[in-house]
């Protein structure tokens, strides 16, 4: 992000409209207007997004994606989720500064779970780790 915000106003989740500020806009080769954004939800409101850096290939996190996320995602070139905790929009990086600007999209076989492959701006964990999957549960030795 070169420090450039720039102010846009979306329709909120109980149609109200909210003014966000976004890092200046990064081109995405899409335009979300134009997308059937609706073949992804059809099985459920809001669905699974796995995060993965672009460079490493590593795993970052897990969060989950409602349209109005998906198209805010695609319009802003950063990642944006749906918090179920506070439920609320949420755009990653935005209190932190660790933005995580989209590169590529990809979607499962069941058009039900997306791969956001991006370039991490820092940590993607709230706890300052740079993958959300530190705690390793068990590892089989070969």
């Amino acid at each position: 992000v070169n420090g450039q915000t720039v102010k846009t106003k979306y329709k909120g989740v109980l149609n109200d409209v909210v003014t966000i500020e976004v890092p200046e806009a990064t081109e995405l080769d899409v335009e979300a207007e134009e997308m059937d954004l609706d073949i992804y939800f059809k099985k459920a409101e809001l669905i699974p997004a796995i995060v993965t850096d672009i460079d490493t290939g590593a795993v970052l996190m897990l969060a989950y994606m409602n349209k109005e996320s998906l198209k805010l995602t695609l319009e802003t070139g950063y990642t944006w989720f749906w918090s179920r905790s506070r439920k609320e929009l949420w755009n990653k990086g935005a209190t932190s500064g660790n933005m995580q600007k989209v590169i590529e999209i990809h979607a499962d076989c069941d058009d039900d779970t997306l791969l956001v492959k991006v370039k991490p701006q820092g940590p993607a964990c709230h706890t300052g780790s740079y993958s959300c999957f530190f705690k390793e549960v068990i590892k089989n030795e070969e």
